[in-house]
């Protein structure tokens, strides 16, 4: 008789569902596993048949009122079986009473709707080698910051403090950050890091899109990226088209709540479709 068990996800479990999306065609981070574990050690949950992982999902909470649910994976041999539904149970209760987010694959919509959740907007991926940009911002290493100061501008632009898992996002050596500073001020914050194919940048925060153009072309150099872009934010859309990058994949960003009251103009490319 087979036996289906839920536990909390190791750090190699973790590791292990970085490569399951990967063969999904999610194209993760090559480090992403380092900085999503930080996020909420309790927070990956591993189903296991019989004593081997064949499904995944990551329930993030940050602070008491907000959590993002990410990692939705079951094995394609055993897809169809009922083990995936018991996984998000146990993950929606991980959540208690937040307002959950999360960015759904177009085929899982409708499932997701039936869950609670409300489409908000959807997130295109874009992909391809930007064309240069010249500029004369001030680009410097967001490490040479204070964190203190990086952390509030992330703020601005994410719904609750992630202070953890951003000091990863910004300090794995596989990573290169950039900030755009006019007077002492942020105007702008962009994370490159290395992925299974080319280079994945998240987020881009920019006060405009000549910023964003600027972090986007001094990330880059020269070589292939993937950005995550809402659509609700038209010039971020009209910047990647101009960059010459092309549309390759798109989610919904759905909430189990109201959306969180953040800068989206500012938003030109999400952080992570795992993680927000």
């Amino acid at each position: 008789m087979s036996m289906f068990e839920i536990a909390t996800a190791s750090a190699a479990d973790v590791r292990l569902f970085s490569e399951w999306a990967a063969d999904e065609q999610w194209n993760p981070g090559d480090s992403d596993a380092l900085a999503f574990a930080a996020a909420d050690p309790a927070g990956f949950f591993v189903g296991r048949l019989n004593g081997e992982p064949i499904a995944s999902v990551s329930g993030v909470r940050y602070g008491n009122d907000f959590g993002f649910l990410g990692l939705y994976i079951v094995r394609s041999s055993e897809r169809g079986k009922g083990y995936g539904i018991q996984l998000w149970r146990r993950v929606m209760e991980h959540f208690g009473a937040r307002n959950v987010a999360l960015d759904g694959v177009v085929d899982q919509q409708a499932n997701y709707r039936k869950s609670g959740f409300r489409h908000a907007y959807n997130h295109i991926r874009h992909e391809g080698v930007p064309a240069p940009v010249t500029t004369d911002l001030t680009l410097v290493d967001a490490r040479t910051i204070p964190f203190d100061q990086l952390a509030a501008y992330d703020r601005r632009f994410f719904p609750a403090p992630r202070d953890a898992f951003l000091a990863l996002w910004v300090g794995l050596p596989e990573h290169r950050s950039l900030v755009a500073v006019r007077d002492g001020e942020l105007e702008g914050f962009a994370v490159r890091r290395p992925s299974r194919t080319g280079a994945r940048i998240g987020p881009i925060y920019a006060a405009s899109d000549e910023i964003a153009a600027a972090l986007i072309s001094g990330l880059a150099e020269g070589e292939s990226i993937a950005v995550d872009v809402p659509d609700l934010n038209a010039p971020a859309m009209k910047l990647a088209e101009r960059l010459g990058l092309v549309p390759t994949f798109e989610c919904a960003r759905m909430y189990t709540g109201a959306v969180p009251d953040v800068d989206q103009n500012g938003i030109f490319a999400t952080t992570t479709l795992e993680l927000g």
